[in-house]
């Protein structure tokens, strides 16, 4: 009996693989949802909408574009994790959601271990921005004002504990000044909320900004980044402005649920790639401030766990928790 019952099981474990790479062949053969874990207008919704298009084009069906905002990115983040593993739902991962979030909040929705990566998209250096009406041209002038008027200017980000949080705290600290902040619910909110003049800088995604910045409404003194930034050369970083040891550079990327079948995720990985390799996305994505990168699910993998390290014993130096 025994030996019929292994028989069996070895009939079903071979049979696996075929059945796996059915459902490759087959995929896809209706839309793909495509969560993104933000308000639309942030970059990562600009992002996501920028390569949504072409990618359907690699895939030969629809990819639609579902915004689910909340949480600095957890709500999002959550529901593609409890979504069906079966390559019609995706999420875009940010470093905030997939490595900040957990040293921040005390009860997560979400263990890394739910989703598989897929490939990791861009890396993207903050730009450093302020209302037009403020009166620095520079990190330096910035600085002066800052000493001279302690805790009184206010810097915007799209919630507690997001990157452009971490990275307006690290500027506090290093720089010596005390600056408020002040969070809304995405980049997109906070880039209103500074070109108004409820704020007087931020730190942001360059897609969000950059058009207000080139339309003089606002003012980019500076980029995060540990080197200067390839679409924006001109810009000089915080560190080479005098904030020595200062870095920050966001990332974003693509998870679906973990057990998504090993050969869909090689097809997404594969068309991602191809779409990231057109020189007309590459130049439109720089354009944005969004430096391509591109490869393997693995290196993506890798990235995750090495900013999760990275950013846990700064959140913890910052005493920032949230519930």
């Amino acid at each position: 009996m025994r030996n019929i019952f292994f028989s069996i099981f070895l009939l079903l474990f071979s049979l696996c693989g075929p059945v796996q790479m059915a459902q490759a062949q087959a995929y896809p053969d209706r839309a793909i949802k495509w969560i993104v874990p933000w308000p639309p207008g942030g970059g990562a919704d600009v992002v996501a909408r920028l390569l949504g298009n072409p990618l359907a084009e690699k895939l030969g069906q629809p990819v639609v574009i579902e915004n689910r905002a909340g949480a600095a990115g957890n709500i999002g983040a959550q529901a593609a994790a409890r979504s069906a593993p079966d390559g019609y739902t995706m999420v875009f991962a940010y470093s905030g959601t997939h490595s900040i979030n957990r040293h921040i909040y005390k009860d997560m929705p979400f263990e890394e271990s739910d989703f598989a990566p897929v490939i990791f998209l861009s890396a993207v250096p903050q730009l450093l921005v302020v209302n037009a009406n403020v009166p620095v041209k520079s990190v330096k002038d910035l600085v002066a004002l800052a000493k001279a008027n302690p805790g009184k200017l206010t810097y915007g980000s799209s919630g507690n504990g997001a990157i452009n949080h971490l990275a307006g705290q690290m500027f506090s600290s290093l720089a010596g000044v005390q600056l408020l902040h002040v969070p809304y619910k995405g980049g997109a909110p906070a880039a209103s909320a500074v070109m108004a003049g409820e704020i007087d800088m931020v730190f942001g995604e360059p897609s969000t900004l950059l058009p207000f910045v080139q339309s003089g409404k606002l003012r980019a003194i500076a980029t995060t980044g540990d080197k200067r930034s390839v679409s924006m050369p001109d810009l000089p970083t915080i560190a080479e402005s005098g904030i020595l040891g200062y870095a920050v550079t966001s990332w974003n990327g693509v998870l679906v649920p973990a057990g998504t079948p090993a050969p869909v995720i090689a097809r997404l990985n594969a068309d991602f790639n191809k779409v990231l390799a057109q020189p007309e996305m590459r130049a439109r994505l720089l354009q944005i401030g969004y430096e391509p990168v591109g490869g393997p699910p693995e290196a993506f993998s890798k990235h995750i766990q090495a900013e999760t390290l990275k950013w846990g014993p700064v959140i913890k130096a910052s005493g920032l928790q949230v519930n």
